[in-house]
């Protein structure tokens, strides 16, 4: 996270430590590293709350991490477990023939060579980052903080997607101008999509970075035209059949205001939300999925009730309500993820990744789902809620936890804290196949 964006969204981080600590688990023993960067409570930009982050020089079991700094600590191996993605691997479902387009400013300028370290750490194949630099992307400087928070958010989003979706090819989409809140960096963005999108480049764009509806021009003035002029890139993805997903945002949501995390609350975007997972060093749960505590959850001002959420109307009102759908987000459990764009924390860490995790993840549970079915899905809401309420579809139930003081409850069905729930891959990916052919 940097401490030069402009209030990133609502974030909540997780318990900060007093400084980042370098391990060697085969020793047992650890020694002091610089000081972990601590940021405020920002408001917009990646959805990653990135506190006093221990690096350390190999991954520990889940066990051993909460031992050592009191928060768990996942890796794709127990993810596979826990969303039943072994099933759909072993027959050949990996996201092979699709492509996920990930949108970040300025990028990591060392993203290939630490997704081939983190491949060989997990046993997962090799794959190649297309990277498309949109615009002059300044030379990289890991000690700009803006950049630094940037190639962090890079690496997750890279290595979170790559999880989920190890035969997908992946294009990294670096543009020259930081997203900070508003409309600031959002034109790059959108004209970057919109051109890949037109070079049929994606199947599924994962977007980890969020600004507030309010902070667009016109918004207290009931104008809008600010942020949906900047909508082209969405609706020519629709058009094309490219599923967006966005992170529902990491402040607990807001349950009396009308102001939503946007991008994930246009209803062309899935918001995707964050849940904890409480796994044992196998990736077995134990105990159910809860709501993440930092999890966003809104209802937008801006935009109306779509057609798809007349299911949950009465949760949701009038308006355009999120998030859909949760994947891991907590910081207590995060991914293990591998980076060495900063010479002083090279390594492994696995701190509060929030929903700026959750939103790649679920893009790759699309890729599966676009290869099972031949083609994309598109605008996969539509899908979703044509499945919630009927049995073995994949969607899991969240009933437990809450997104803050502020926000929402999760309870038996559609809740804003945790939308439709989470997945069982393996179940949803075989339902949105059938469903795409119906």
């Amino acid at each position: 996270m940097n401490l030069t964006f402009s209030r990133r969204l609502r974030l909540l981080a997780g318990a900060a430590l007093s400084a980042a600590l370098a391990f060697a688990p085969a020793m047992g023993t650890y020694a002091t590293a610089g000081p972990a960067r601590t940021v405020p409570a920002p408001q917009a930009g990646p959805q990653r709350a990135k506190d006093a982050n221990p690096v350390f020089s190999a991954p520990v079991s889940t066990s051993e991490c909460r031992k050592r700094i009191g928060r768990g600590c996942y890796s794709p191996l127990q993810y596979r477990a826990a969303y039943d993605l072994a099933p759909l691997f072993a027959k050949g479902i990996t996201g092979k023939g699709r492509t996920i387009v990930i949108v970040d400013s300025f990028g990591s300028p060392t993203i290939q060579h630490d997704l081939d370290v983190f491949d060989r750490q997990w046993g997962l194949p090799n794959t190649a980052v297309d990277v498309v630099k949109w615009g002059k992307v300044p030379p990289f400087n890991p000690k700009d903080p803006d950049q630094n928070g940037w190639a962090d958010e890079t690496t997750l989003d890279v290595e979170a997607a790559h999880a989920m979706a190890p035969g997908a090819h992946i294009v990294l989409v670096e543009t020259a101008v930081a997203e900070t809140e508003g409309p600031v960096g959002v034109p790059e963005m959108m004209s970057a999509i919109n051109h890949l999108v037109n070079e049929g480049k994606g199947d599924v764009v994962s977007m980890s970075w969020a600004t507030s509806e309010a902070e667009f021009p016109g918004f207290a003035q009931g104008d809008y035209t600010s942020l949906t002029t900047l909508r082209y890139a969405f609706a020519n993805a629709a058009r094309h059949g490219v599923t967006l997903t966005a992170s529902s945002g990491d402040g607990g949501g807001h349950a009396n205001r009308l102001d939503s995390a946007w991008p994930a609350g246009d209803p062309l975007v899935t918001a995707v939300g964050g849940t904890e997972l409480h796994l044992d060093d196998a990736g077995k749960r134990i105990a159910p999925d809860s709501a993440w505590s930092g999890s966003g959850g809104d209802h937008s001002k801006v935009f109306a009730r779509p057609t798809y959420q007349y299911p949950v109307r009465n949760v949701v009102g009038a308006h355009r309500g999120t998030p859909d759908i949760s994947m891991a987000a907590s910081t207590n459990g995060a991914l293990w993820l591998y980076s060495s764009y900063d010479p002083t924390r090279v390594g492994w860490t696995a701190g509060g990744n929030g929903t700026s995790e959750a939103s790649p993840l679920f893009a790759g549970i699309v890729a599966l789902a676009d290869q099972a079915a031949g083609h994309r899905l598109g605008v996969i809401d539509r899908l979703l809620y044509r499945l919630y309420g009927h049995s073995r579809t994949g969607l899991v139930d969240v009933t437990t936890g809450r997104t803050g003081p502020g926000g929402f409850s999760a309870g038996p069905g559609y809740d804003q804290a945790t939308g439709l729930g989470t997945v069982d891959a393996n179940l949803l990916v075989h339902a949105l196949a059938r469903r795409s052919a119906s």
